[in-house]
């Protein structure tokens, strides 16, 4: 509601597709400077601990959006100051909520079902939120979407205080810059992880920004108000919980990078016929499939760097994650406002689906290599049984020397 809401506040004082760029490049530059430090910290801290005060942060953030909008104090700066803000408060808070998932799943074996699940609540709000938000704006404003979304965090908070988990487990600490250059080097060397997050790169400079012109297709596109907005960010809502439900469903992490492979193919295919779309009943289900492929992409992506990745480098691992999208997310909304400005929100986001395209092809052809290092991975942990089951026959069988 309140992506929607500020979205749609900076458009209507400004009528700016440029300062919809500029405030969501404030809004996640921080991430860009601070994710890989959280990393460090998050693998060194009470993960439980951060994100109580992550939260709390975020709940007096859009209380004070609320307050501004009610006073009628609010401007650009304001909202420009409280998003930079909240991004600060993002980039420790995403990495410490992917690594705590973890912390909460026993068996390893259901880590892909829980991280699914997990999207599926995110994508349920991301549903349900931006369609209310639109009915809010209408009758009562951007200010009550602010002042709703502060009130939720309060079940958040209150869920928080009363989870018990055993403490970390103790890691001997070094230099911080050391332990950066450490995780840095191990998510170089590691072909699997190098090659998603590049691919998520990529998508996320190129193609995700589309989110961020969504209010002037709204008005000037497809010719309508807040509404509409709402209904074009639901949809993807829609298609992105629809995702995370049938990856809920998959009972095995094997084939998630072919399904990284295809998504991608199909997200920048679908952004480009987005962009030349001129019509409601067309541009509603091209925005199902792309928030379809969208989440298919980053949950698939983050289940198997989750399952592959060194228990002691994990915060490490998922402040990279985090960077991948939400670090360089704001050069991205900066690149989008930019490029609509110059040639049109349309044609930005046809481009960008042809770079999204295009990179996802080359995904592809590193499959091959990125299975020869992943595959001893899932013997190892018993996610193959068959070749588990095949290798102690085998020695039972061989007669010894």
């Amino acid at each position: 509601m309140t992506q929607v809401a500020t979205g749609w506040l900076i458009y209507r004082m400004t009528n700016s597709a440029w300062l919809l760029g500029v405030v969501g490049f404030a809004g996640q530059i921080p991430a860009f400077f601070i994710v890989p430090f959280a990393g460090v910290w998050v693998d060194r801290w009470d993960r439980l601990r951060i994100l109580k005060i992550t939260q709390t942060l975020s709940m007096l953030e859009s209380f004070a959006l609320a307050v501004l909008v009610f006073s009628g104090h609010v401007n650009v700066w304001s909202i420009t100051l409280l998003t930079m803000f909240q991004g600060i408060v993002n980039a420790v808070d995403m990495p410490a909520r992917q690594t705590f998932l973890i912390e909460m799943v026993e068996d390893r074996g259901d880590l892909p079902n829980a991280i699914a699940l997990n999207s599926s609540m995110v994508n349920s709000a991301r549903l349900i939120g931006p369609t209310i938000a639109g009915m809010v704006i209408s009758i009562a404003g951007e200010g009550a979407c602010f002042l709703i979304d502060g009130c939720s965090y309060l079940a958040v908070i209150g869920s928080l205080l009363m989870m018990q988990t055993s403490p970390s487990p103790y890691r001997a600490r070094k230099n911080v810059w050391s332990e950066l250059r450490e995780g840095f080097e191990y998510v170089y060397r590691f072909t699997p992880v190098r090659s998603i997050l590049v691919l998520l790169v990529c998508l996320n400079v190129f193609g995700v920004p589309y989110s961020v012109l969504l209010p002037v297709f709204a008005s000037d596109v497809l010719q309508g108000g807040p509404h509409t907005l709402g209904f074009l960010t639901g949809a993807a809502g829609l298609g992105a919980l629809i995702s995370a439900i049938t990856l809920a469903m998959r009972r095995t992490i094997v084939g998630l990078g072919k399904i990284i492979a295809i998504t991608g193919v199909i997200f920048g295919i679908s952004l480009m016929l987005f962009g030349l779309s001129r019509w409601m009943w067309l541009s509603l289900p091209l925005m199902v499939v792309t928030g379809f492929t969208m989440m298919q992409q980053m949950s698939a992506s983050n289940t198997i760097m989750q399952t592959i990745v060194d228990e002691s480098k994990r915060g490490r691992v998922m402040s990279f994650y985090t960077m991948s999208f939400i670090g360089v997310a704001p050069f991205g909304s900066l690149l989008a406002g930019l490029a609509a400005r110059e040639a049109g929100a349309p044609r930005a986001v046809i481009v960008g689906g042809v770079i999204c395209m295009i990179v996802a092809i080359w995904f592809c052809r590193q499959l091959k290599a990125i299975r020869s290092v992943v595959r001893p991975i899932y013997v190892r942990l018993g996610i193959l049984p068959e070749v588990v089951e095949g290798i102690q026959a085998a020695s039972v069988l061989t007669p010894p020397q």
